[in-house]
């Protein structure tokens, strides 16, 4: 009996008589032990438990090429669909070249939500489901804690990245976290997906514990709240669940917006807010919008979530992306990645951080899984999946307008046949962003200019490219006009 972790299960050989099928879950069972195995050193051991662990691996669709990789939650299955979907899918790929696509989801025998034990401080389900933890000092007696439960030990203040886009609620966060009382409670987050809103939340809850070693937390979605407090009303424990849930110092809860139209859980949630704050204890939301544009909450909800401090955290700029990539080069030491790559992946990744440390983490692993140096040409190969749904759509006659612009030329001169060495340059410029920023082959970039041949927008791309290695004053006029038209 061949027992494989984390995944198929066990698989019996039956020798010369054993079918096709049976060799085949044996070979996925060994390859997920080897990826898995891998993922563990990568991640850690907390990680892996909760996240990894309860994968389950289904079957290869051959026409198509994907394989099911199974969950037994909805959450989860979002979760490690949101946060290592990337990586499962590389390494899939590298372990079986069958593979193309690498697919997420619950698994179908396992759909509905197990029950959660509050007292015990852990989630009890066997998928390691984090989105609603209770952190108890009584869980370990009288030595205060040693590790905070639930919380994800990589999201911490010091690996949060600050910038102009999210300095206010970062600070925020932190006197959250404080000894002393925070003058505002409650905490509201306000960003889109990927800009580190969750980040703030398990780093206010790390540090509050280091703070507060006896303190309890809980940590939730909005989502499982109302889920656990509808299984609560059908088993008759609601008096169970609401001591249990003020009784915490620090309530953490996610995703606010999923709360909306649930009328008996926002008043539950409404008279919690009220019993805790009138106890002096800390309460902390996160949303992807401000509360005043939370559709379908209840007016008096409504003005609790927004009655301490809303702190906003907008899209981080291209300084800040390049800051976010050079922070988490530390990790991958002392492998090498030009200045240019993560130029690159700075100025194109631009609609989250968290695709922008995927794509990063993307591409390292494929470089030092197949060997390969880390390139400008790699990471255009590798990341076209990312590149394409960041880029915006720029056109031929945009670059253009902006290159006269910058160089303070007629827009005639691109399709003159003028040679001037003032005018010849920024339409070289031009050419070559046009090469760059657009999908346009070669002869299309020449009609755009005066009809011109291919061989001259290719000649006018290499000499740009070719400069921009030599001259700084090229470069830097190159970089000026790439923000300007991808900003």
């Amino acid at each position: 009996m061949t027992d494989m972790n984390s995944g198929v299960g066990s698989t019996r050989r039956k020798g010369g008589e054993g079918n096709m099928e049976d060799l085949e879950a044996v070979n996925l069972a060994a390859d997920w032990a080897d990826i898995s195995q891998g993922l563990r050193k990568d991640l850690g051991h907390q990680l892996h438990s909760q996240w990894i662990k309860p994968i389950q691996v289904g079957g290869i669709d051959k026409d198509s090429g994907t394989l099911n990789l199974y969950l037994p939650t909805e959450f989860s299955a979002n979760w490690v669909n949101d946060r290592f979907h990337d990586r499962l899918s590389l390494a899939w790929k590298i372990a079986r070249g069958e593979v193309r696509h690498v697919k997420i989801m619950v698994h179908p025998g396992r759909r509905k939500l197990p029950e959660l034990n509050f007292g015990n401080g852990r989630a009890a389900n066997d998928g390691g489901d984090t989105s609603m933890i209770a952190v108890s000092a009584s869980s370990i007696g009288d030595r205060g804690f040693t590790s905070s439960v639930g919380l994800d030990p990589s999201l911490t203040f010091a690996a949060f990245i600050t910038g102009e886009a999210n300095v206010l609620a970062c600070n925020a966060a932190q006197r959250m976290a404080a000894t002393e009382q925070p003058q505002f409670s409650p905490l509201y987050l306000k960003a889109a997906t990927g800009q580190g809103k969750t980040h703030l939340l398990h780093a206010i809850g790390h540090a509050y514990l280091s703070a507060h070693p006896r303190a309890r937390i809980f940590y939730c979605s909005a989502e499982r709240f109302m889920v656990e407090f509808v299984q609560a009303l059908k088993s008759n424990q609601t008096i169970e669940f609401k001591a249990r849930l003020r009784s915490f110092d620090l309530l953490l809860v996610d995703d606010i917006q999923f709360i909306i139209g649930k009328a008996s859980a926002q008043e539950e949630l409404l008279y919690t807010i009220d019993a805790l704050l009138a106890e002096g204890k800390r309460l902390v939301f996160a949303a992807d919008r401000a509360p005043q544009a939370l559709d379908g909450v209840e007016p008096r909800l409504l003005s609790r979530l927004s009655m301490g401090l809303v702190a906003d955290i907008q899209a981080a700029d291209m300084e800040l992306r390049r800051k976010i990539l050079e922070s988490k080069l530390t990790r991958f030491a002392p492998l090498d990645v030009p200045a240019d790559v993560i130029d690159f992946l700075a100025r194109t990744i631009t609609r989250n951080v968290r695709e922008l440390v995927g794509g990063l983490n993307k591409l390292i692993a494929y470089a030092q899984l197949t060997g390969q140096e880390v390139s400008l040409q790699l990471a255009e190969e590798q990341l076209t999946d990312i590149l394409s749904a960041n880029r915006r759509r720029i056109t031929i006659d945009e670059i253009q307008r902006t290159v006269c612009q910058f160089y303070r030329i007629d827009r005639a001169e691109m399709a003159s046949k003028r040679r001037a060495r003032a005018v010849v340059r920024p339409r070289q410029v031009a050419m070559y962003l046009s090469k760059v920023l657009t999908p346009r082959s070669y002869p299309e970039i020449g009609r755009k200019f005066g009809g011109r041949d291919h061989s001259t927008v290719i000649h006018a791309v290499r000499l740009i490219e070719d400069l921009r290695q030599r001259d700084a004053d090229m470069d830097g006029d190159v970089r000026s006009l790439l923000r300007q038209l991808e900003s």
